[in-house]
Formats: structure tokens, C-alpha cells, sequence
């Protein structure tokens, strides 16, 4: 089953929340509503906001007051790819160029910074003090794991906790964040909504890992940029880890990073990562937290959105792009 026919009774309320995204970006200022539509508008998909809905249906639904913590959560995860790419000077994004490579990186900066600042401004539609401190924790520690992974860029000492804390403090407490806010935006009970954060952080640790794996086993045409970019951006994550425990493999990493680009050695080293037993370990991993988020879900009370999140933590594990 495709992605979004799992969740197909809340696309009234997904495409409430695509409109709120297209108005809370525009401005007067023309160049800063052209870049942010320009990823906006390159797809997506939209899993914080959907969490964010799930998450609320074990509440009191509202979708006028859940739609702010929606739009926020979508538009800090927007953000922080627009900084990205600049860190990692990628030029694509969803299979079309960054907003880098078509504008510049003052103009990236600047978009970014913008679109987080009006996710702060959507957010201050929810009263709950309590959702703030998650959401700026959240926020912190997202800025942390960016920092992690430009200190750790060409690192071949690196070892799996560094790997893990980095993806949970990049991915996963967001994930976490929008399923915790969800549910606290609905008004549930505190029990539920601790529940549904561990749920979203070991799915969003497993969708990261499952990202990873997916650089270098898709092909460029499902991922929407090149294969293997991960590396060639220095980034160093678990397939890789698990595949320099290999000297000849380390030494032949080493090589790419010592050189400029050689697509002969890139091709042989995704070969060799192909090869190695690295991609089924790294499933492995995925899998593990799944089972965590899997575990979580059944002490959560039954309803459709229970149903639904078991769906879509199954097709996190085992998607292809």
C-alpha cells in the first residue's frame, strides 16, 4: 500500500495544512516567497504533519488549533534542509536544485532563518507551555546534531554511539516532537502523549537508518539527488560504519577523501558497500527500533489513528525511496 493511501481519511486536513504552509511563507518581500515555495512546492512527504495529526486523533480533535503545531513542526524540518544543503553544498533536493544552487548561500541563509522564524510564530497559536519547552529543547538539540555532523565530515574515527546520538538529536526527536505535540496540541492524557513521543523518536531513529541504506541501494532517479552523496559530502553513516571495519574498504574511503572526485571510485565503493554485509546489518539496526516503536504502540488505546501509525512505521522500514 502506497504511503499516502494509509492515511487517506485525513487529506482534507492535509490539504488544509499544505494551504497554511503556502500562506505562512509568503511575504512582500518576493525573493524570500520564491525561495521558501521553492522547496516547499518540491514535495515532500509531510510525515511530521501527519504524525502531528495522528498523534492528535488520540485527544480531542481539533484540527484549528492542531493545524499550528502541523505547520510549525513541517517548517522548522523545511528549514533545517535549506542549512543543509548549504553545509553540504548540495545542488539537489527532491529530484530538483537546492535553494543554494538556484539563488546563492546568502539567499539559503536567509530563507532559512526566515521560515524558522515563522514556524516559531505559527507555534505561539498553542497555549500549552509545556509544548514550547518541548518544541525549543527540540529545536536546540536539532542544532546540536548540525553541529555534530559538521565536526564528525571526513571523520573515520567515528564509532556507532557517535552515529546514533547524532541521527536522534538530526531526525528522531523531531519525528518524536510532532507525534508528542500532536498529542498534547488534542489534550491528551499525559501518559499518552510520553508514549507517542517514544514511539516517534525509535521510528524516526529507524526512518533515519532506512534514509541512510537508501543513499547507496536507490537509484538517483528515487532519491532525487545522487547516489552515495552522503559520502561524497563526508558524511560518515552506518552502512559505512559498518563497512570500514574493512581495512581495504577504510583505505579505499581514505582515497576518495584525499582526491577530488573520481566517479571510477565512487562507483567502486558503493559496489563494495553493496557487497559487504554492511546494508543488512544496517537493516538490521531499522528494524530493532521499529520493533521498539512496534512495542510502544501497543500500550497505546485502540482507535483508526493506532491502526494507521502501525502502517506507516511498517512501510518506513521497508520503503525503497
Amino acid at each position: 500500500m502506497k504511503l499516502k493511501m494509509m492515511y487517506a481519511f485525513l487529506n482534507t486536513d492535509i490539504t488544509l495544512i499544505e494551504k497554511e504552509l503556502e500562506q505562512t511563507v509568503h511575504t512582500d518581500e518576493t525573493l524570500i516567497t520564491d525561495a521558501s515555495l521553492h522547496l516547499l512546492q518540491a514535495g515532500g512527504k509531510r510525515i511530521r504533519p501527519v504524525f502531528v495529526l495522528l498523534a492528535a486523533k488520540f485527544g480531542h480533535y481539533n484540527i484549528d488549533q492542531i493545524k499550528h503545531v502541523a505547520v510549525a513542526l513541517e517548517l522548522i524540518h523545511m528549514a533545517s534542509l535549506v542549512h543543509d544543503d548549504v553545509i553540504d553544498d548540495a545542488d539537489k533536493r527532491r529530484g530538483k536544485p537546492t535553494i543554494k544552487a538556484k539563488w546563492d548561500n546568502r539567499i539559503a541563509m536567509y530563507t532559512g532563518d526566515y521560515i524558522f522564524a515563522r514556524a516559531l510564530e505559527v507555534m505561539s497559536e498553542v497555549k500549552d507551555v509545556e509544548a514550547h519547552k518541548i518544541l525549543s529543547n527540540t529545536m536546540v538539540e536539532l542544532t546540536l546534531g548540525e553541529i555534530e555532523q559538521i565536526k564528525d565530515k571526513y571523520n573515520l574515527n567515528q564509532n556507532l554511539r557517535m552515529y546514533l546520538r547524532r541521527i536522534k538529536r538530526k531526525t528522531a526527536l523531531l519525528i518524536a516532537a510532532s507525534c508528542q505535540l500532536g498529542a498534547i496540541a488534542a489534550g491528551a492524557p499525559e501518559d499518552i502523549h510520553k508514549r507517542l513521543f517514544w514511539f516517534g523518536y525509535y521510528v524516526g531513529m529507524s526512518f533515519q537508518i532506512t534514509d541512510d541504506i537508501l543513499d547507496f541501494i536507490s537509484s538517483e532517479e528515487q532519491l532525487g539527488k545522487p547516489v552515495g552523496s552522503d559520502l561524497l559530502q563526508g558524511n560518515i553513516t552506518l552502512p559505512v560504519l559498518y563497512a570500514i571495519e574493512n581495512a581495504e574498504f577504510r583505505d579505499k574511503v581514505e582515497q576518495l577523501f584525499e582526491r577530488e572526485y573520481e566517479q571510477e571510485l565512487i562507483n567502486e565503493i558503493i559496489s563494495d558497500i553493496k557487497s559487504s554485509n554492511a546494508i543488512e546489518r544496517s537493516f538490521e539496526m531499522s528494524d530493532r527500533y521499529l520493533q521498539k516503536a512496534m512495542s510502544i504502540l501497543e500500550e497505546l488505546p485502540p482507535n483508526k489513528a493506532k491502526k494507521t501509525l502501525h502502517q506507516i512505521a511498517k512501510y518506513i522500514g521497508k520503503r525503497k525511496f
